[in-house]
């Protein structure tokens, strides 16, 4: 996949050497062209390199707000060109890529409703052969990878280079603090498999909450995120859309400025040795950890053959539910989470399962 560098559409020639976040900001709708331009003016001194605003507003329910339609697109062309700042807006369909290029709006972001049907990113990416414009594309709803690359993919084959990721978590009926689940090793397994793709993070919908976003966005420049984008509203306890997450630009250029930017790498000799050494010694221990799980897996076929051979069902409730119990437990002993070992028993023993039921 030919996939062009952040640098070479964003114009901000320092952000690998200095490893400063690309950063997208302003109000998650636009509502008035007063809102919109006092907002994005607010934004010149934050650090900002692109401004956004939502113009249709993918609704979950109808009878409230979507957004103020083509109107708003005539107002950030004029906000763009009084602030001096590239704009970015979202598309959901061919009509919005026609009206958005038309109003020359910069870049172009696929949400997470569209990323998770085929048939929509499609029609967005049949609409924009021949147009040179960054597309970032939202992670689906619901967590999955191959919806995610399936979106990519198909704005690549539309002949779009300048292209990126946006993380904004995933929908869960488990209650967490989170509107949105982060599942962040998604988006790494997405990293591994695209190593060029640029990825921002949206910590306004992984958090929900305005007193999340700063915590949410150091984990994704922790993680080496190319970038942020964040809702930023003069007004947000007002606002007509998600006020609960959008922050003033006073606030925004406090977290920037807050945010810890970490490098990938470096020179320093003594510190990669050490590093290496430390790595080695996971290596033999991963290692160590497979042979045991192979040797799990060998008593488990054992205990296929034994149950076979003796008409009883693979799956016993009472050993699951003992398995389930005591495995946490001892983990929390040794200083690992509970949550962590409970899902670590729950693959092994999925697995275990399979195993038996192919004997």
């Amino acid at each position: 996949m030919n996939i062009s560098t952040l640098e070479s559409w964003i114009g901000k020639t320092n952000t690998n050497s200095e490893k400063k976040p690309v950063v997208i900001a302003g109000p998650c709708s636009a509502e008035t062209e007063e809102q919109l331009l006092n907002t994005c003016k607010a934004l010149t001194d934050a650090g900002v390199d692109i401004l956004r605003a939502g113009i249709w507003k993918p609704r979950t329910r109808p009878n409230s707000f979507e957004g103020v339609g083509e109107i708003g697109l005539k107002w950030f062309k004029e906000v763009k060109k009084e602030v001096g700042l590239p704009t970015a807006t979202e598309v959901a369909n061919a009509q919005h890529v026609e009206l958005a290029l038309k109003h020359e709006v910069d870049v172009l972001w696929i949400g997470a409703r569209s990323t998770v049907n085929p048939f929509t990113v499609q029609e967005i990416a049949d609409a924009l052969k021949g147009v040179d414009i960054p597309v970032i594309v939202k992670n689906p709803i619901n967590p999955d990878l191959s919806l995610w690359l399936g979106g990519i993919e198909r704005i690549a084959n539309a002949g779009i280079t300048k292209i990126a990721a946006l993380h904004r978590g995933f929908s869960s009926f488990e209650k967490t603090k989170y509107r949105n689940i982060p599942m962040w090793q998604i988006a790494i397994e997405l990293k591994s498999t695209l190593p060029n793709l640029p990825i921002f993070c949206d910590p306004s919908h992984i958090g929900g909450k305005r007193d999340l976003i700063f915590q949410i966005a150091q984990r994704a420049l922790d993680l080496n995120y190319d970038g942020l984008m964040i809702e930023t509203h003069i007004d947000p306890d007002n606002a007509w859309s998600d006020a609960s997450q959008q922050v003033t630009p006073v606030r925004l250029s406090e977290i920037l400025s807050e945010l810890k930017i970490k490098s990938p790498s470096t020179e320093d000799k003594e510190f990669n040795t050490h590093l290496d050494d430390l790595r080695q010694k996971i290596d033999m221990i991963d290692r160590e950890i497979l042979e045991i799980l192979a040797a799990r897996m060998a008593l488990v076929e054992k205990i296929g053959d034994y149950k076979r051979e003796n008409n009883i069902t693979v799956f016993q409730v009472d050993r699951w539910i003992k398995v389930f119990q005591t495995r946490p437990e001892w983990g929390e002993k040794m200083k690992l989470h509970k949550d962590f070992t409970a899902q670590l028993f729950k693959l092994i023993h999925d697995e275990s399962i399979k195993i038996q039921a192919s004997r």
